[in-house]
């Protein structure tokens, strides 16, 4: 059961494994986004304009960077909008899809072999084989233990069992 559309943490639980999906928060959708930018960017010309038309039309570059300046910060929120962490036990194997800031990452463990360990400030990974994978990065500190703990309820002395 997928729900992408969602942003707070699913946990399942179903016969064929775990699942634990979290995507990044963001309280902008991209119809938001673009309604709030183009009503500052019309605003923002709207009034450079009116000030270029009564003589002072310097304020038209400054114009300019003030919406390049809020373009940028619109394209650096999207591009962290699409952000997911995927966990899934299945079989032996204990898959991670990762997509942080544009950039996607897919491991896959042996599950007999994969370890929980846990890291300075409250960070989590799953290491196996000298290879370490963060997990419950956007997580906040209670729902990062609640990951922990149902995760450690598959674990057999830190190994994940069945």
């Amino acid at each position: 059961m997928t729900r992408e559309a969602q942003f707070e943490s699913i946990l399942e639980h179903d016969s064929a494994g775990f699942t634990y999906f979290k995507r990044y928060a963001s309280s902008l959708d991209l119809r938001l986004l673009l309604l709030v930018f183009g009503s500052l960017a019309l605003l923002s010309m709207v009034i450079a304009t009116g000030f270029a038309v009564a003589g002072a039309w310097l304020i038209l570059p400054f114009a300019g960077i003030e919406m390049f300046a809020l373009g940028s910060v619109a394209w650096l929120v999207l591009r962290r909008a699409g952000d997911f962490e995927r966990l899934a036990l299945r079989g032996d194997r204990v898959l991670i899809e990762i997509r942080e800031r544009g950039f996607s990452q897919q491991f896959e463990f042996n599950r007999c072999w994969v370890r929980l360990v846990s890291g300075a400030a409250g960070s989590v990974a799953l290491r196996s084989h000298g290879r370490d994978v963060e997990i419950g990065r956007f997580c906040d500190e209670e729902s990062r233990q609640a990951l922990v703990q149902a995760l450690r309820s598959r674990f057999d002395g830190n190994r994940i069992s069945n």
